[in-house]
């Protein structure tokens, strides 16, 4: 007998990828204390797979060639993860533990091992749940580098689970970003994935500084656009939030 065919097949999207994904996985995960007491946050685990796991399953999925993690917290435990993981990609880890960077100092110090003119950024500390199609794909079909040096994947604020802050970003109707600003609640919050331009980084010295010092050069520029995300989003920051994340993929 012939096997039906499945009632619901994912479509794909054709695009050109990025060559380089880079997973910020060097924070100090103070709000997730205890657990981190003796391991990074990007290890600990959500349904019996870690945040980092979680991560470059993402990215082997979309089908990225190339990998750079940070590492600083606990950084031998991050590198002994990466080498013991079996990926389809090459992943170059990019060393500081001399000094932690934060988010835009990290890059800088990065920018040696990404290849290309754009890459992808990845929070490891947040997981998302693809929609219809693969997530990553859906960022860079929408990346035009003519027009954009910056493009945020972004969570309705109703939806973004795990978050306790008053939201990060308006979006007009073609998708252009304008920061909270100061107003009560802003409707999009910061999923923690983007296509960033390399150039904004150029010049730039590996010292801690965060991601705002590059969002603001494409800001000033009319250039930073968002992407609202059509599938599930949790920020995993506190030991709470992980039960509470994984009753909610259950459900999902």
């Amino acid at each position: 007998m012939t096997t039906p065919p499945p009632l619901f097949l994912r479509p794909t999207i054709t695009c050109t990828l990025p060559e380089t994904a880079m997973v910020m996985a060097a924070g100090l995960g103070k709000r997730m204390r205890p657990l981190t007491a003796t391991r990074p946050k990007p290890l600990i685990e959500v349904a019996g797979r870690s945040l980092l796991d979680r991560a470059l399953d993402g990215v082997a999925a979309a089908g990225i060639e190339h990998v750079v993690v940070n590492a600083h917290y606990f950084a031998d435990q991050i590198e002994a993860a990466v080498k013991s993981r079996q990926h389809p990609a090459r992943i170059d880890v990019s060393d500081e533990r001399a000094l932690l960077l934060e988010t835009g100092g990290g890059i800088a110090n990065a920018l040696p091992l990404i290849r290309g003119d754009s890459f992808f950024t990845i929070n490891a500390d947040n997981m998302w749940i693809d929609g219809p199609v693969d997530t990553l794909r859906l960022i860079a079909a929408r990346w035009n580098p003519d027009e954009m040096d910056a493009l945020l994947l972004l969570v309705p604020l109703a939806r973004a689970h795990g978050y306790d802050g008053r939201g990060d970003f308006h979006m007009d109707g073609l998708g252009q970003l304008t920061p909270h600003g100061g107003l009560k609640v802003a409707p999009f919050v910061y999923s923690g994935l983007q296509i960033i331009a390399r150039h904004l980084f150029d010049g730039e010295p590996a010292e801690p500084f965060t991601m705002w010092r590059a969002w603001n050069k494409a800001l000033a520029k009319g250039r930073m656009f968002g992407l609202s995300h059509p599938g599930l989003w949790f920020h995993v920051g506190t030991p709470a939030s992980i039960g509470e994340t994984e009753v909610l993929l259950a459900e999902a």
